[in-house]
C-alpha cells in the first residue's frame, strides 16, 4: 500500500468514475485502474463495483474511504507542518523568463537570495516557444510569459497564473516628437523605422496594428534586447513592447525609454503569467518566490 494508491481510490470515489479521476490527476486511466486493483488485491477488500455507468462505491469500500481521506489529511497536514518548521531552503529555482519584465524583478530576485541564501536562483532569458518547451520537459521550474485567452487551449498540459496586466505599447526616445504625446495613431507610427523583439506576439501585433496603414519599415528584429535599447534611445528607430517592460528600474535610469500607448489597442489586454506543469506540485522554493512577485507586483 502508498500513498499514490490511497490518492486514486479518494479520487475515483470523488469523480464516480475511473476516467474523469484519471484526467483530475493527469495520468492514464489504466494505470488508475491498475492501481486500484493492486490495493484491493492487497486488503482482500472489492473497493468498487465497475458497471457502463461510472465507478461505485461498495459497502467495504465506504469504509475504506473513509479512513482513507483520514490519512491523506494527516499527511496533507504533516507536510504543511514540515514546510513550517523548516526555515531554510535548499536547492535548485530554475526560472524562464522573458526578456521585457525582468527588470521588474531585479529587487525581488535579491531579497529572495537574502532571505534564501542556499536556494541555487537561475534566470534564464529566452523566447515564450523555449520557456514552454523547458516547462513541459521539467528543465524549469517555472517561466514567466506573456499569455492570452488561447493559451490554455494550446498548452492543456501547463497551466497558467495571472501576474500582472499590461497592454502593448510603443518606445520613444525621451526627445522624439511623439514622445510628447499621450496616445500614438498607427497612421502615426506607420512612416516609423522600428526595431522588433523577436517574438511571435509583438511581431503578429505590428502587422496586425500597423500594416493596413501601409508597408512597416523594421530595420531588425533581435533577441538583444540591449541593440534594441540603443537604437532607440540614439533616435534611429521606435520599438513596441509590454507597457511594464519600460518602466524605469536601475541600471538604466540615465537612459529612459518614453512608453505610449497606441490608439485602439485598448480592448487587447495581456497577462505576464507564470507557468507550470499541472502534474507537478510547486515546491516551496516555487511557491515562496512567486508570493514575493505577487505582493511586490
Amino acid at each position: 500500500m502508498n500513498i499514490e494508491q490511497l490518492e486514486h481510490v479518494a479520487e475515483v470515489a470523488r469523480a464516480g468514475a475511473i476516467t474523469k479521476a484519471a484526467d483530475h490527476m493527469h495520468v492514464s486511466a489504466s494505470a488508475v485502474s491498475q492501481s486500484i486493483s493492486k490495493l484491493e488485491q492487497e486488503l482482500g477488500v472489492q473497493i468498487f463495483t465497475r458497471n457502463r455507468q461510472g465507478t461505485a462505491l461498495t459497502a467495504e469500500g465506504k469504509n475504506i474511504i473513509e479512513k482513507a481521506e483520514k490519512v491523506l489529511a494527516a499527511i496533507g497536514e504533516l507536510k504543511e507542518e514540515a514546510n513550517r518548521c523548516s526555515d531554510t531552503l535548499t536547492g535548485e529555482l530554475k526560472i524562464g523568463m522573458i526578456p521585457g519584465p525582468i527588470n521588474l524583478l531585479i529587487d525581488m530576485v535579491s531579497a529572495y537570495k537574502t532571505d534564501y541564501p542556499n536556494v541555487k536562483v537561475e534566470i534564464h532569458e529566452m523566447g515564450p516557444v523555449k520557456i514552454v518547451d523547458g516547462v513541459e520537459n521539467n528543465e524549469l521550474d517555472i517561466g514567466l510569459i506573456l499569455t492570452a485567452e488561447t493559451f490554455a487551449v494550446q498548452h492543456h498540459e501547463l497551466v497558467a497564473e495571472e501576474l500582472l496586466e499590461g497592454k502593448m505599447v510603443a518606445g520613444v526616445h525621451e526627445h522624439s516628437p511623439l514622445a510628447a504625446f499621450d496616445q500614438l495613431s498607427p497612421q502615426q507610427l506607420v512612416g516609423e523605422t522600428f526595431v522588433l523583439y523577436n517574438d511571435d506576439y509583438i511581431k503578429q501585433f505590428a502587422h496586425d496594428t500597423l500594416s493596413p496603414f501601409g508597408p512597416i519599415d523594421i530595420l531588425f528584429t533581435t533577441n538583444n534586447t540591449e541593440a534594441i535599447k540603443r537604437a532607440v534611445q540614439s533616435g534611429v528607430a521606435v520599438t513596441l513592447g509590454m507597457d511594464y517592460s519600460f518602466r524605469t528600474r536601475a541600471p538604466y535610469t540615465n537612459q529612459p525609454i518614453i512608453p505610449v500607448e497606441i490608439e485602439g489597442t485598448e480592448s487587447k489586454p495581456l497577462h505576464l503569467a507564470w507557468i507550470r506543469r499541472k502534474d507537478k506540485v510547486p515546491s516551496r522554493r516555487v511557491q515562496e518566490f512567486v508570493k514575493r512577485v505577487r505582493r511586490e507586483l
